[in-house]
């Protein structure tokens, strides 16, 4: 008779005996093939992967001068599966200089994924980054003892000035958002923080090199896998050459000493920007090396703001340098005649209970006269008759629309485009704002103060420097831009083309007349002192503590080299600051040098400085 039972218990027994074997296959593969955890650990003990960093390439000025340049630093670089329990911490801690709590602080942190999450106990990890020299020394004489501990050499940056931070930026150590964002980082790289650092970042990193060393059972490197075959070599950074000029930015920043606010200067014709100033700055020296952070952080906590660059980042009324924008609006749109329409000016624009201040000067008077002295009646009865215009617009938004488009034509209201990080767009309204905000019940009357560069106005320094640009070359500008040349590469098309405005060149013809005769003997005329034929505007922008003080113009005014604008925080009028800094950067720039004269004056606005009191910061 069959014994059904033990048929049953064969079955078991075998179906249990190809599950094991089914398990151990299933295994096998898995390690063999999907796993690379033992390949890994097979090529960490025969290869050892040593990457070589590029120097990053240097920075000069538009004359060849040196500004940023490289020197040597060494990073530690430890791997976990090969750091021994048997490390002698204390003599390790000793030769770096730091405490046994610091060692296991960084120990941890680099197993911690969440801020290291490129980590591997295969691969090569920072432990401690950029040793000088001297210390350097001191571990590589003792570092056999230290197995799993390598020596990465390095390099940091080195500043031939203490000027043009704002410009020139920094690095510093990437960030998990820099690792996720580009695949080229790994934790410990570094990389282009602000300024042209970050900007130019891909051009000034290069790409990275690699030597695959071979080891023997006890990890000691025994020479190149096969002579080098598959080693990489760096490519090194390339270097670039900026449109600021050295000696104008240090003048620049000598005479916004103690002053907040900013100064802009452009070559009218290639857009380069030959110098920019943002004050308070800081030494660029300051944010190198390991004392980065901690700079940093002081910087960020100090109430005047010196990492804030005011020169693109800052959102000022443009007061009366907006003027120009005004006259070359109306006569463009047929609103004015430059000689046959005469405004009247009572010592301001008053008309229907509405009184816009303005200092005495003669009237009425047409429009050259009405810049030379800065009339705030002209410009505000010009807008008036604009906005109002209603057979020829058809409604007062789209004449407000018909404004903003001449506006933005000129540069304003956005991000001019400026190869620097951070850039303002600053504001320029529209009829739809207006009417919103006025619930569509509005006139010519309830925005005037936008004629005179006040109101919902607002500009950086750059604009206001790209408007000087674009009167001096009657109606057209380039992208400003900071980086005159990249080694090897062509510039963008974005910094050469030209941007043509709305405004017709004769009506430039008459606003550079207006600005001529300004410095002759109106508001700019202290400009008349110099040996070159200079146009400016001044501006007085109103503020709930003191005034702005604000300048805005370009020399010579036939053949155009330099565009120039000065905006000094609570400096009064435009005269007080805006015009005698304007012109000594002017000069400086024209003529290669101050007169003494002009380096007596230069002194004296450098030890000018002005009182602000904390809170209004």
């Amino acid at each position: 008779m069959k014994d059904y039972n033990l048929d049953k218990r064969r079955l078991v027994i075998a179906g249990v005996a190809i599950t094991i074997v089914a398990v151990y296959i299933v295994r096998l593969f898995m390690l063999q093939i999907t796993s690379d955890d033992y390949k890994k650990s097979a090529d960490s003990n025969a290869f050892l992967k040593k990457i070589e960093y590029p120097s990053r390439g240097v920075i000069s000025d538009r004359n060849g001068k040196l500004l940023v340049y490289n020197q040597p630093a060494y990073d530690i670089m430890v791997v976990m599966n090969e750091a021994k329990d048997r490390l002698d911490t204390l003599d390790f801690c000793q030769s770096l200089n730091i405490t046994k709590e610091e060692f296991d602080h960084r120990m941890e942190t680099i197993k911690d994924r969440g801020k290291n999450p490129g980590y591997s106990r295969f691969t090569q990890q920072i432990f401690m980054s950029q040793l000088s020299d001297k210390d350097f020394s001191v571990f590589q004489e003792k570092m056999f003892r230290f197995p799993g501990f390598y020596v990465q050499k390095r390099s940091i940056r080195q500043y031939q000035q203490s000027i043009a931070a704002h410009v020139l930026g920094d690095v510093a150590e990437v960030s998990p958002a820099d690792i996720e964002e580009d695949d080229y980082y790994q934790p410990g790289d570094y990389i282009g923080k602000l300024g042209v650092e970050r900007s130019y970042e891909k051009e000034l990193r290069g790409e990275k090199g690699m030597q695959i060393l071979l080891r023997d059972a006890h990890g000691r490197v025994q020479g190149h896998y096969q002579n080098g075959k598959f080693d990489r070599r760096p490519v090194p950074g390339k270097n670039l050459t900026l449109s600021i000029d050295a000696e104008l930015q240090a003048l620049g920043e000598r005479l916004m000493e103690g002053k907040i606010g900013s100064i802009v200067a452009i070559e009218p014709s290639t857009g380069e920007v030959l110098c920019m100033v943002s004050s308070p700055s800081y030494d660029p020296r300051m944010m190198v090396g390991r004392q980065r952070s901690k700079s940093h952080l002081l910087l960020s906590h100090n109430v005047w703001k010196p990492l804030l660059n005011r020169s693109i980042m800052g959102m000022y009324p443009p007061g009366s340098t907006f003027k120009t924008t005004q006259g070359l609006t109306f006569m463009t749109e047929g609103i004015i005649h430059p000689t046959h329409t005469a405004y009247p000016c009572g010592h301001g624009f008053n008309y229907k209970g509405l009184h816009v201040g303005c200092h005495g000067h003669a009237s009425p008077l047409p429009l050259v006269p009405a810049l030379s002295t800065s009339c705030n009646g002209y410009f505000c009865w010009g807008l008036y008759y604009m906005i109002g215009a209603k057979s020829k617009y058809g409604s007062v938004v789209n004449a407000m629309n018909t404004w903003r488009d001449y506006m933005v034509s000129m540069g304003f209201g956005y991000k001019l485009g400026i190869d620097l990080p951070g850039e303002k767009r600053g504001m320029i309204p529209n009829g739809e704002y207006y009417d919103g905000r006025y619930h569509g019940s509005w006139n010519g009357l309830t925005v005037i103060s936008i004629a005179i560069g006040q109101g919902e106005v607002t500009a950086t320094p750059l604009q206001i420097a790209n408007l000087g640009a674009t009167i001096a070359n009657r109606g057209w500008y380039c992208v400003p831009h900071v980086v005159k040349k990249i080694q090897g590469e062509k510039l963008d098309t974005t910094f050469t083309r030209r941007h043509y405005s709305k405004a017709s060149r004769a009506a430039y013809d008459y606003v550079v007349a207006g600005m001529r005769a300004s410095a002759t003997g109106g508001t700019c005329h202290e400009l008349s002192r110099y040996n070159f034929v200079a146009c400016g505007k001044t501006g007085t922008a109103q503020n709930r503590g003191h005034d702005h003080s604000v300048f805005m113009g370009f020399a010579p005014m036939d053949k155009p080299q330099i565009a120039v604008a000065v905006y000094v925080e609570n400096g009064g009028w435009g005269a007080t600051y805006g015009v005698p800094i304007g012109g000594l950067i002017m000069e400086k720039y024209i003529n290669g040098k101050l007169s003494e004269s002009s380096m007596k004056k230069a002194d004296e606005f450098q030890h000018r400085h002005i009182a602000y009191g904390t809170t209004s910061r």
